[in-house]
């Protein structure tokens, strides 16, 4: 077999076999396969598509790259949640301790934050002296101890991925809807849990900003979920208003203790709830409406909260942060941001609320770039909220006052105010399934 003929038979239209894309990421991966060619093959698939039955195959051969984790010492079901990416989304902190405090084991493994997006296993390192990165025993028997782990992606996970994405981003192949979700899959089976519940942002803080690009690609994941063995569903959310109030690491962990004691944002509350209901109803422990019952009855009783502390403390990390989160870091200067013009916030370019925080230091260009935890940004007024000339709409965190201009001039360039007031949108904009 030569990588030529694979990569012909893509450009002139027809699909590829089994064979062909293992013997392509196999190739890749051990360097027999060089990049101009890799990159000409992407190109095709771009073009040109794939089915499912090939995107699948993609994705298998991308799992099997490397380490398959072997979770067979977790006792139960075991289930887990990816979001696509978004600003002030730290559903993760909230649904897993929610859903393991039901009896789903969670044994999750996340990512760090890049460009504009966050990343989960920042928000919890600023957690005091918390611990993303444990042998495999130690993992597994905080999960079945204490039903849920949060940890960092092992480097030995899917390293096709890893190649491959490098070469797209430099190829102008990223927004290919088999290669990206290929890239999400092959790293979600790699971890061989049970159910799977894809939280598929859309709109500008998203990398899918249309609902169309969104469904499109939601029902390729959960066709190669489902073809996998693994049952999936994905739900649509929107993302043209950041989660909550918190944008940065720190403040977003404030604001999910906030959420598990009950209180917070209702558009993130409403976010976390149905991720959580759809974990569960695929876990078989109830219908729908049960275990939305379910869910209001762990926060009210305290029990998730209880969880999450629990596995901080597992994780080496420091649980008086649940009730005292001045724990944090916190950061040094604050800056209100004030309105320029009276009337509804009518829209934000929620890309650029996350830029304006990774300006702050709350984020990373590229990386291995370091981060300050206590950056961010708290927002006094949200989307469809009524301002005066004046009125504070965000608050700045940084360490470094010089920041604070560049930060300014986006936010303010991202926020829309006008007469009119905005429709309301819905939060869950579809189900996948």
């Amino acid at each position: 077999m030569r990588i030529y003929d694979v990569i012909k038979k893509k450009r002139d239209g027809f699909a590829l076999s089994k064979e062909e894309i293992d013997f392509f990421v196999d190739g890749y991966v051990k360097g027999e396969i060089a990049d101009y060619q890799a990159s000409a093959l992407c190109m095709a698939i771009y073009f040109k598509g794939m089915n499912l039955e090939e995107t699948t195959n993609l994705t298998l051969a991308i799992r099997n790259s490397g380490e398959i984790l072997d979770f067979s010492g977790v006792d139960g079901i075991r289930a887990d949640k990816h979001s696509t990416g978004g600003v002030g989304d730290k559903t993760s902190l909230v649904v897993a301790p929610i859903v393991a405090s039901l009896g789903v084991k969670v044994a999750k493994m996340s990512g760090r934050g890049l460009g504009h997006t966050g990343g989960t296993v920042d928000k919890l390192e600023s957690i005091p002296n918390f611990n993303v990165s444990l042998p495999k025993a130690e993992f597994i028997k905080i999960v079945n101890d204490i039903g849920v782990c949060i940890v960092g992606q092992s480097a030995d996970l899917a390293p096709a991925d890893k190649k491959l994405y490098a070469l797209r981003d430099v190829t102008a192949t990223v927004d290919s809807m088999p290669l990206i979700a290929s890239s999400i899959m092959g790293k979600k089976l790699a971890a061989d849990d049970d159910v799977i519940v894809l939280d598929v942002k859309t709109g500008s803080g998203s990398f899918m900003k249309t609902e169309e690009d969104s469904v499109r690609l939601a029902e390729i994941m959960v066709g190669i979920g489902k073809n996998a063995g693994k049952k999936t569903v994905a739900l649509i959310t929107d993302m043209d208003i950041p989660l909550g109030r918190a944008i940065g690491n720190a403040l977003e962990v404030k604001e999910a203790i906030q959420t598990l004691k009950g209180q917070g944002e209702e558009d993130f509350k409403t976010v976390c709830s149905c991720l959580a209901v759809e974990m569960l109803y695929l876990s078989g422990k109830g219908d729908r409406e049960y275990c939305q019952k379910l869910v209001s009855d762990v926060i009210s009783s305290g029990k998730a909260l209880e969880t999450f502390k629990n596995m901080i403390k597992a994780q080496g990390g420091d649980q008086r942060v649940v009730e005292n989160p001045d724990l944090l870091p916190t950061a040094k200067y604050t800056r209100l941001v004030k309105a320029k013009s009276s009337g509804y916030i009518n829209k934000v370019n929620t890309e650029g609320y996350g830029l304006s925080a990774l300006t702050l230091g709350a984020g990373r260009n590229k990386v291995g770039d370091k981060i300050d935890y206590s950056a961010g940004i708290i927002l006094n007024k949200k989307t469809g909220d009524y301002v005066e000339q004046g009125d504070v709409i965000a608050t700045l965190h940084a360490n470094d006052t010089s920041l604070f201009e560049k930060a300014e001039q986006i936010l303010l360039s991202s926020t829309t105010i006008t007469e009119q007031k905005p429709t309301e949108r819905k939060l869950i904009l579809a189900r996948i399934e």
